[in-house]
């Protein structure tokens, strides 16, 4: 079983490779994409085996047959495997699923990315979250970094000035 050390270190290693993660203008679709590549590249980096749309210990709703699928998976030599997915709203069956993986010895990690609030999910589920920002119908991260500091100047006037009007002679 995990250790709470072992999935609280590793969910915090994965939030702090998610803050680094910067976009704009991406749909709903989109930004979870970039999301989950950035997961597969955090875990990719650590030196394990990346599975994505792996398949879950917990089974589909009914009529459906079978079973439901993980956004990512990892294996990690010597170590308990990962179970992340990445949602945007706040979904329950998304929290059973975990919670499932979790009694299957997994570490279960919810990616929740937007605008918040996020409620955090029981444990041993953990949390990692990604704000970001929805306007004019697209998505942005949210910088944590204040403006540079040439954004913060006041503006000068300027002088206007008359331009050349007609064909240079250098066409």
């Amino acid at each position: 079983m995990e250790t709470a050390d072992d999935g609280t270190r590793t969910a915090q290693s994965l939030g702090d490779a998610l803050a680094a993660v910067h976009f704009a203008e991406l749909t709903n679709d989109q930004a979870t994409a970039r999301i989950i590549d950035a997961i597969a590249g955090w875990a990719e980096g650590q030196g394990w085996r990346v599975y994505r749309r792996a398949p879950s210990v917990f089974p589909l709703p009914p009529p459906l047959r079978g079973h439901s699928v993980l956004d990512v998976a990892c294996a990690r030599p010597g170590a308990q495997p990962i179970a992340i997915e990445v949602d945007r709203l706040d979904r329950p069956r998304t929290v059973d699923k975990l919670l499932a993986e979790a009694a299957a010895g997994r570490i279960a990690i919810w990616v929740r990315w937007g605008a918040g609030p996020f409620t955090p999910p029981p444990l041993p589920v953990h949390m990692v979250t990604r704000a970001a920002a929805r306007r004019s119908g697209a998505w942005h991260t949210v910088a944590d970094r204040p403006p540079p500091r040439h954004s913060q100047a006041p503006i000068e006037a300027a002088a206007p000035q008359e331009l050349p009007w007609g064909p240079s002679g250098n066409d």
